[in-house]
């Protein structure tokens, strides 16, 4: 295996799910975050994420990787067209459930994604503006390094076997959201797997990037207005 692969995936598989999780501890140690911090947080995420994934792309290249490997093509355009509308439909409708089963059950609510949503999703307008291409940076980079680059190496590397390649790629995309908890670990590597076997079957990334895309944005938009009125109204109750 070449020296900067091992690099990468020292990278990928260490130092980002524990820098990750100390970023989040940092988050909940605090009371709460002001707009400066929550932009902060927005601006560093854009750099660092797409330095990444260029750094990832650039090796990959020069080794030899080409854009149909990393499903940069679109070898079956109307199958990516339905598969798209579909898968992103699917995605939106778990979240929405996933958002009203957080919001109809108060220790959810209390719980550490919903702490973590507080502080970190936008509060307002402008916040809402920048946090989009956020979003867009996420959904892009991260489809690309974990079903574009790792999906692919690991496929070449097990000799052609795509399941290895969808199984350990979604297991290193699992360990970069440590920050999320033992369900979360769990969680995510079942969405990862998903995510996998859809961008194996259509051999492209806009199906993942699609629904990656309006997982987050819908999750950055309504979770924190949702939470906020769960707690003011068990406030109110307790007065």
């Amino acid at each position: 295996m070449h020296w900067d692969y091992t690099v990468i995936l020292a990278l990928l598989g260490i130092i980002v799910p524990l820098l990750g999780r100390r970023r989040v501890q940092m988050l909940l140690r605090s009371p709460d975050t002001k707009k400066a911090d929550r932009l902060r947080l927005y601006f560093s995420t854009v750099i660092s994420q797409w330095a990444l994934a260029a750094l990832i792309l650039w090796r990959a290249v020069v080794h030899g990787m080409t854009a149909s490997d990393l499903g940069l093509a679109m070898p079956k355009p109307v199958l990516t067209v339905f598969v798209s509308a579909a898968f992103s439909a699917l995605i939106i409708g778990n979240q929405l459930l996933s958002i009203r089963m957080m919001t109809e059950r108060r220790e959810e609510a209390r719980g550490i994604m919903a702490q973590l949503a507080l502080r970190i999703f936008p509060q307002d307008r402008s916040e809402r503006l920048i946090f989009f291409f956020v979003v867009v940076t996420v959904a892009i980079c991260e489809e690309l390094i974990y079903r574009g680059f790792l999906q692919q190496f690991f496929t070449q590397l097990s000799g052609g076997m795509v399941a290895v390649g969808v199984l350990v790629a979604s297991a290193l995309f699992s360990i970069a959201h440590l920050y999320q908890g033992k369900r979360g670990l769990i969680t995510t590597y079942v969405v990862g797997v998903l995510f996998s076997t859809v961008r194996a079957w259509t051999g492209t990334q806009v199906p993942g990037m699609l629904a990656h895309f309006a997982a987050d944005l819908c999750a950055g938009f309504m979770l924190p207005g949702r939470i906020k009125a769960i707690h003011e109204d068990a406030s109110s109750e307790e007065s």
